[in-house]
Formats: C-alpha cells, structure tokens, sequence
C-alpha cells in the first residue's frame, strides 16, 4: 500500500506536466528521463509512448533497470524566472511494470484513460498495447520557496 499523499501535495502535482523518472542498474549506474506520469488511487504511473526511440520500446533502460533494480525516484518539479515561486516534489519508491493484459488488464485500461484525459497527445496514441510503469511510493515529500 503506498503512503498517503497530503491533499497540498497532491494539488501541487495535478498543476504540473512533466516529471523525471530516475532509474538505476544492477550496478547503480542511475539513468534519467522525462515522463509524463498520472496520479490514480495513490500510485503514479507513466506510459511507455510512441515518441521517437533509440531503441525498441522493450529494451528501454529504464524497463531493464526496473527489472534488476525496482527502487526508484521521481521528481515532478516547477520552474520559474521567480525564484520564489519554485517548487518540486520528490517521490522515493518501488516501480513495477503492468501489462495491458492478463491480471492487470483492468487497471491497465482504467489508468490509460486517465493518461489520455490528462494529455490530449494520448488520444490515438497506442499506449494501451504498451505497459505501463507502476510506482509505489514509500515517501512523497513537497518543497517550495516559500516554506
């Protein structure tokens, strides 16, 4: 069960698009993209998308990190010129992958729709053949400027 995410937070969260995904190997060696990402039930979710690939979508690192190394973090952050109006959220957790069918079928679709309310770029985006990535957060923690 992840950890109860303060209604602050998630309102901060539910303003903002884009959050990096950090990931590590067997080794430790850390790997960070840019994701976007969904909050559903307490739990944050990204699709593996249709944008522009170096490799197939099954070799991504990110997907092979997970798979020998599940901690992860994620930092979902605004930036501004105003240094006073700065502000992220960093969310340390565990992260799994949900396939679209089999014992996750259900999850998988319900979640998809959320990506696709939340980004208009999803609508015919094939993401719902894809798996998604699943966090569990452990500790979900705000911090602004202004604190």
């Amino acid at each position: 069960m992840p950890v109860t995410i303060a209604p602050e937070i998630e309102a901060f969260i539910r303003t903002l698009l884009v959050a990096r995904l950090a990931t590590a190997d067997a080794e430790g060696r850390p790997s960070v993209v840019p994701v976007c990402f969904v909050l559903v039930d307490g739990y944050f979710y990204t699709p593996i998308d249709e944008k522009r690939k170096r490799v197939s979508w099954g070799r991504l690192k990110r997907l092979r990190n997970i798979e020998v190394n599940p901690s992860v973090s994620l930092v979902i952050d605004r930036y501004e010129s105003d240094w006073t109006a700065l502000g992220y959220v960093h969310v340390r957790g565990r992260a799994e992958t949900i396939a679209p069918r089999g014992r996750y079928a259900k999850e998988h679709a319900g979640v998809i729709a959320k990506l696709r309310g939340r980004y208009p770029q999803y609508e015919h985006a094939r993401i719902d053949q894809k798996p998604l990535i699943k966090i569990s957060p452990d500790a979900v923690t705000l911090w602004t400027a202004t604190d």
